[in-house]
């Protein structure tokens, strides 16, 4: 059975999933809208990620006599300067979750729950590549720079990711 702290811990880092799900779908809609539509594929599937993260939560959540509690999703942003600014804030949120899955890392050794200690360890992999991809795509658009054959041909490249 989890303990109530944890809980409520883990309930909150759902609600950053789905915040994460929610910033991903808007920033597929802002590239739609800027006709850059392997760029909104990318974060379409960013998108699906993140509402498979906050259910692998929930599945804990539920395996353990755990009780899930939705709470209200902020609104995202809606606009960016440019595709290098959207992969900016991607990177910096991406951090932030990252500070979200450690601080659950160190409750769960506070409270001796081994087992969610053993199920973040999954997030904890998941983070440094979501970073790692995030950082990669910063560094390709910031070598293209003002070049729009080459933003063409990332757009090409990322249209090719999958769920």
């Amino acid at each position: 059975m989890i303990g109530k702290v944890m809980e409520d811990a883990i309930n909150k880092q759902i609600n950053e999933e789905m915040y994460s799900a929610y910033l991903y779908l808007s920033m597929s809609a802002y590239f739609e809208s800027i006709n850059l539509k392997g760029f909104a594929n990318w974060m379409f599937v960013q998108y699906q990620e993140e509402v498979e993260h906050a259910m692998k939560f929930n599945e804990h959540l539920k395996n353990r006599g755990g009780r899930l509690k939705l709470f209200a999703i902020a609104e995202p942003p809606s606009e960016w300067k440019s595709p290098l600014d959207a992969f900016k804030a991607t990177l910096a949120h991406e951090q932030h979750i990252t500070k979200c899955i450690n601080e659950l890392v160190d409750l769960a050794e506070k409270e001796k729950d081994r087992a969610a200690y053993n199920m973040l360890q999954w997030f904890i992999d998941e983070q440094v590549e979501e970073e790692s991809n995030d950082e990669e795509i910063i560094a390709q658009l910031e070598m293209i720079g003002d070049n729009k054959n080459g933003l063409l041909m990332l757009d090409k490249e990322l249209s090719q990711r999958q769920a």
